[in-house]
């Protein structure tokens, strides 16, 4: 079965990576793309490298346009899909890749991002850990089987999640005092025009950001510890850096090891939580994920050292932000909705040098 596919803000970072990825998948079609300001333009004179789209035009963001697919993803700035996908009558998968329909709070929205808060969706981090009510622990890839609305990740909040579920899950590290660094490629703060993002600005430093507690991926982050099993209220200091290299997120993840724990004892559980992940790879113990190493693929590449002087589990990830971090985990949550094979249209080959 081929599936009609239409990609709302496909003018942007988010939207030129969806695209790509879905020319690739055998059983979707491309046959709309729809944009803001860019409404009447080809396609690829905002997307010059998607050659093989050229025959598409951009369209304007309306329900109109958009209902009548069966499955539509959205890649445009947060508080902009909420009120479009409310309108959607005839559309068997809306995808979403902001960040409208990702919290359960209320109040996490409120105080993250302000404005109407939208129905949570779907989760669609497959490789999650969550914890059921009977002590056990599933997959996120459970409640994605015939899903209808999904809600994609935060890139950076998706890369903490990933690094420490499993900890979390086993309960090797704790909840709380947990810091995370992150080094971000500036393709995840959008397209629009910043000075900030300009290169002259960018290359040859590194800029912090959202420090302090500010960055709106935090709730993200508690929420899936929460849903992992955390045993306590998790508190994280997590704090980004943009630095000159356009695609990629390294993170750097500490926690503290739970008491009687060994360093065996910490790796053995992202070797279970991972084994069998195509997208999700533990490193041998010694090596280190390169954001080099995940240019362009569906995965994300993790090491686990512990510091038995600090007595912290150091967890280091890296992935494409605009991939696995965006994207891909959009693909792939779709595919699993759908009921394809979760690999479809999907690589774990990077692109190199």
């Amino acid at each position: 079965m081929t599936y009609s596919v239409a990609v709302a803000g496909a003018s942007g970072y988010a939207g030129g990576e969806l695209l790509r990825l879905l020319c690739e998948h055998p059983e979707f079609k491309i046959r709309t793309v729809t944009g803001h300001s860019t409404a009447g333009q080809p396609l690829v004179q905002s997307q010059p490298h998607l050659r093989s789209l050229a025959h598409l035009t951009l369209q304007a963001t309306t329900p109109e346009v958009l209902d009548g697919h069966d499955i539509v993803f959205f890649a445009l700035p947060h508080g902009a899909s909420g009120a479009l996908t409310e309108k959607l009558a005839n559309v068997r998968l809306a995808v979403d890749c902001g960040a409208d329909h990702r919290l359960t709070s209320s109040e996490d929205w409120a105080a993250f991002y302000g404005g109407e808060h939208h129905e949570s969706w779907t989760y669609g981090v497959p490789e999650l850990i969550v914890a059921r009510e009977d002590g056990t622990s599933g997959r996120q890839r459970e409640a994605l089987v015939g899903a209808t609305r999904i809600a994609a990740p935060g890139c950076n909040a998706s890369t903490v999640a990933l690094s420490l579920a499993p900890g979390i899950a086993d309960g090797v590290i704790e909840a709380r005092d947990i810091v995370s660094v992150l080094a971000v490629g500036p393709s995840g703060a959008g397209k629009a025009a910043k000075t900030h993002l300009l290169g002259a600005e960018l290359m040859g430093t590194a800029n912090p950001y959202a420090v302090g507690g500010s960055h709106r991926h935090i709730p993200e982050i508690r929420q899936a510890l929460r849903g992992a099993g955390a045993r306590e209220e998790p508190t994280i200091s997590f704090t980004p850096v943009l630095v000159p290299m356009s695609r990629g997120i390294l993170a750097t993840t500490t926690a503290r090891v739970t008491p009687g724990t060994t360093a065996v004892d910490v790796r053995a559980a992202w070797e279970r939580a991972y084994a069998d992940e195509p997208f999700v790879q533990l490193l041998p113990e010694g090596v280190q994920p390169r954001t080099a190493d995940t240019l362009g693929a569906n995965t994300c590449l993790i090491s686990v050292t512990v510091d038995e002087n600090a007595g912290r589990a150091v967890i280091v990830a890296a992935l494409d932000n605009l991939a696995k971090g965006t994207a891909g985990a959009a693909i792939q949550s779709a595919n699993i909705a759908l009921g394809l094979p979760e690999r479809t249209g999907l690589s774990v080959n990077g692109v190199a040098p």
